[in-house]
């Protein structure tokens, strides 16, 4: 495999971790809070439904769909370059979001931005992997995951507060300079990259893109056009269609976008397994139970984020105590099942929920959930990356945050439309689900409607449930170590590099 190159920088490895961190605080932010601003960007520019939407879907898309290839990119280019790179176009959207003139403007930007923010968050991960190590590289994203987490949780309550009070371009306007401070800083940060400099390869990272994007379009689209709809059907057929053409393509090239032997390593595949359990077992509560707790309890949106801090005040702090637990050899495969566990525990608990609820009630679920993931999210990146040889951790890294990125987007997506299709099943009416989902039970049959909804959340929890628990029991088992090192693809190339984390797996 090949050798990383000597730095061409040689400033200290806290300005780098400053400036990664600085991105996986805002974007995170971004892409939550932006949520909140979706009313008023309807009103001030007339727009509605899917055109609107796609304030927020865009975003997801594009950022999910190019965070491999910025991630494979960031290995022959430069980590620090990608990352750069990313941090440029990502404040280009947030400029042309603050001074958009209509939807469809609005749109094109915030796709741009979801673009850069991939090239921010696979070059900031791979740089985090390329700068420390052994201890210290778990610290570090220990500490990534912790910012995520703080930009995840404050977003909502951050923009909402922006965005009441000086409107939502300037809100775009404050994460396009946020963006100019992470450019500036990346010229301070030193750069690495594989010593072996392949073409870049092209069919693979358009197959890739096109695919995913299709097959995320067309799920994010079951919840208004119909499951059975060419609308969804369609995306879906073409984008699996084009992820299959992809991995041929893969196979048969000798300088890939994805070297398909880091998905033979089961270890490798155990974290990003956790990795996609995370949005199972927490996103869709910490979206959607808001939008319950207002439309069913009549609480102020206000309150509903002040209940929500009791899942992710554990996330602001528990990353560093997990990642703390590894470096004193608690085994990460033990503290990743029982992470996965908690969510599961989370999930079922939270079953108590009914209408008139109050938030003590829903202290135990709520902090059960945040505990879990918290704590899982302070190991999974620096457990994965220190599986893989230096040369691949931008690729690892893309990988990696595909699947987080991309799983949170269809969780959300799958979760919404389910909640809908349920109410539906019950009500009769696909207007009147669409309405009771969206949280406006106001009119007739309130009571019924209620219950119905109640009805819905409750099967929804219990799948979350099932699954995690699942996940739980099968990351448990891929983590398991191999008893020969040398039967793991890729195992060979890790020990030689010298880099593997000291903490016991």
């Amino acid at each position: 495999m090949p050798s990383e190159s000597s730095r061409t920088r040689r400033p200290g490895p806290v300005m780098t971790a400053l400036v990664v961190l600085l991105g996986f605080l805002t974007l995170p932010m971004s892409m939550s809070g932006t949520t909140v601003a979706i009313p008023r960007i309807g009103d001030d520019l007339h727009a509605s439904g899917a055109a609107l939407q796609w304030v927020v879907t865009g975003y997801f898309l594009t950022a999910s769909s190019f965070m491999l290839v910025s991630g494979s990119l960031a290995d022959l280019f430069g980590r620090r370059r990608i990352f750069a790179t990313g941090a440029a176009v990502y404040t280009a959207g947030a400029l042309g979001s603050a001074v958009a003139s209509d939807i469809a403007l609005l749109d094109v930007a915030r796709t741009l931005s979801g673009v850069g923010a991939a090239g921010v968050m696979a070059g900031g991960g791979a740089l985090l992997a390329s700068t420390f190590q052994g201890a210290a590289r778990t610290r570090a994203f220990a500490a990534m995951g912790t910012v995520a987490g703080v930009g995840l949780a404050i977003g909502p309550t951050l923009s909402g507060w922006l965005v009441g009070g000086l409107g939502w371009r300037v809100t775009f306007g404050l994460f396009a300079g946020i963006g100019l401070v992470m450019l500036a800083g990346a010229a301070f940060v030193t750069e690495s990259r594989a010593d072996r400099r392949p073409k870049v390869d092209r069919p693979g990272v358009a197959t890739f893109i096109s695919g995913l994007a299709l097959l995320m379009f067309g799920i994010t689209q079951g919840a208004q056009a119909g499951w059975g709809s060419w609308r969804v059907l369609g995306p879906v057929a073409a984008g699996l269609a084009l992820l299959v053409v992809f991995v041929g393509v893969e196979r048969r090239s000798d300088h890939p976008v994805l070297d398909l032997t880091l998905l033979r390593d089961r270890r490798f595949m155990g974290w990003c397994l956790a990795a996609l359990t995370v949005p199972v077992g927490s996103s869709g509560v910490l979206v959607f139970l808001p939008t319950y707790l207002q439309g069913v309890n009549g609480v102020s949106a206000r309150d509903a984020g002040l209940t929500m801090l009791m899942l992710t005040a554990p996330v602001l702090f528990l990353p560093a105590i997990g990642g703390r637990l590894v470096n004193r050899g608690i085994p990460a495969r033990h503290l990743a099942g029982v992470a996965l566990l908690l969510l599961a525990c989370g999930n079922a608990w939270l079953t108590v929920l009914h209408p008139g609820i109050a938030p003590l009630a829903l202290l135990g679920p709520l902090l059960c959930l945040g505990v879990g993931n918290g704590l899982v999210l302070g190991i999974i990146d620096a457990q994965a990356m220190s599986l893989v040889e230096p040369a691949r951790v931008g690729m690892a890294t893309g990988f990696l945050n595909t699947v987080k990125g991309g799983g949170n987007a269809l969780v959300l997506a799958v979760i919404g439309a389910v909640l809908t299709s349920l109410v539906q099943a019950r009500t009769g009416s696909a207007e009147l689900a669409g309405r009771i989902a969206a949280g406006d039970l106001s009119g007739p049959g309130r009571e019924l409607h209620t219950a119905q909804f109640t009805d819905a959340w409750h099967l929804v929890l219990w799948s979350a449930a099932a699954l995690c628990a699942l996940s739980a029991l099968t990351v448990h088992t891929l983590l398991v170590r191999p008893a020969r090192p040398g039967s793991v693809p890729g195992a060979e190339g890790v020990s030689r590099t010298g880099r593997i984390l000291s903490a016991k797996i």
